[in-house]
């Protein structure tokens, strides 16, 4: 962990036991932080907002350290796991349900983010919260696969607009999500976005095999997994939101997959995507505050590309990972309209937010009737504004 940048102790703890792999020196500095800490409530609700206070614990009963914790403390992070399995448990056996009906239809489903994640890097042992399931289609079978959840009882969530009802495989990250049973499964069709579309299928095409619950599956290869997260992480930080567990999957998958991953197959594939600034910017922290050490050639493209305020993002988003006020919504904004392919797609969807249905826009702006929602549809043109800011 750098010792330039000023955190506090708890912070750094924290920082410390996101991961999953520990030398001799990592486990020292750590019980010395242990010794260090003022104020335990601080380290006990940063780890839950950061979403790893479940890893916190694990990492903390394994390495033998939890004599040096408030009993409260270490009862409260063990709940965490607790809930986790359970969580987790639920999670899979619903997603179970969904690949019996995707694979009787003869539809490839390709797993992200944290049941992947839980299942190949953290040992499918409730490590990594999760709060809903990711799953990639090809886009001409994600409204078929969609259809099909539906009809076997998932609910999807509102489309904003009438308007993107003809867009809906072409615009956002993903479907309007799919419920059933307390369990959101949200449909992907692209990742690295409309001009790097070749890059999406790379990863579905290059994904493994694997089976959930007796039923096939494919989980992404590591490395156009790992150049995701990033992207997926940088969306966030977008939306001026970060957190640890995000940054914990990029660590765990480094310590079990270094050389697959650290390459210059990795700085092609960044360049090809647009994102070399966006993943020095991510590796930067990997290496100063947590001290992974990189080959020289990466650590002369992380000096070259990354933004000069990368750390200390971090350390904002360290402190205070979420409820933030966005503060980059248009250029968030123009990302999302740049995605959609087709400059008619691209009208519609910017129509459709101009102009959302009469029950988003009562919920938006905690309207009771329409006319008073009528009084608030002349805000939205402000959007238009957002397109042209730079």
């Amino acid at each position: 962990m750098s010792n330039v940048v000023k955190i506090r102790t708890e912070e750094k703890l924290l920082l410390g036991l996101c991961r999953l792999e520990f030398i001799d020196e990592n486990l020292e500095k750590i019980k010395s932080l242990i010794a260090e800490v003022d104020d335990w409530d601080y380290f006990k609700n940063l780890a839950n907002l950061h979403g790893v206070a479940a890893l916190v614990w694990f990492n903390l009963e394994k390495q033998g350290l939890l004599s040096g914790i408030p009993d409260a403390v270490a009862t409260y992070l063990k709940s965490t796991l607790m809930i986790n399995l359970r969580r987790n448990t639920f999670i899979t056996e619903a997603m179970g349900e969904v690949l019996h009906l995707l694979n009787n239809s003869k539809i490839k489903t390709v797993i992200l983010k944290g049941l992947a994640l839980e299942n190949s890097v953290y040992g499918n042992s409730g490590l990594r919260q999760m709060s809903d399931v990711d799953i990639l289609i090809d886009r001409d079978q994600c409204i078929i696969a969609r259809d099909i959840l539906i009809s076997n009882g998932f609910v999807s969530l509102p489309v904003k607009s009438f308007y993107h009802k003809f867009i809906l495989a072409y615009s956002g990250k993903h479907l309007p999500s799919l419920v059933k049973n307390g369990i959101s499964v949200e449909i992907h069709h692209e990742l690295f976005g409309v001009r790097n579309k070749n890059l999406t299928r790379f990863l579905s095409e290059n994904s493994y095999e694997v089976e959930i619950k007796g039923e096939k599956t494919w989980f992404p290869q590591t490395q156009i997994f790992f150049l995701y997260l990033v992207k997926h992480l940088w969306l966030h930080e977008l939306n001026n939101e970060s957190q640890l567990r995000l940054y914990t999957d990029l660590i765990l998958l480094i310590e079990k997959h270094f050389e697959e991953i650290v390459n210059y197959n990795l700085i092609k594939l960044a360049s090809e995507a647009g994102m070399s600034e966006i993943l020095a910017s991510h590796l930067k922290p990997l290496r100063d505050m947590w001290g992974i050490s990189f080959p020289d050639w990466t650590n002369s493209f992380i000096d070259k590309f990354s933004d000069e305020e990368s750390i200390k993002n971090f350390v904002f988003f360290l402190e205070s990972p979420k409820n933030n006020l966005p503060v980059e919504k248009p250029k968030l904004y123009r990302h999302i309209i740049n995605d959609i392919p087709g400059f008619h797609r691209k009208f519609l969807y910017v129509l459709g937010d101009i102009f959302p249905s009469l029950s988003f826009m009562k919920k938006r702006y905690k309207c009771k009737n329409t006319w008073q929602v009528l009084g608030y549809y002349p805000l939205r043109l402000g959007k238009i504004l957002w397109l042209i800011r730079k």
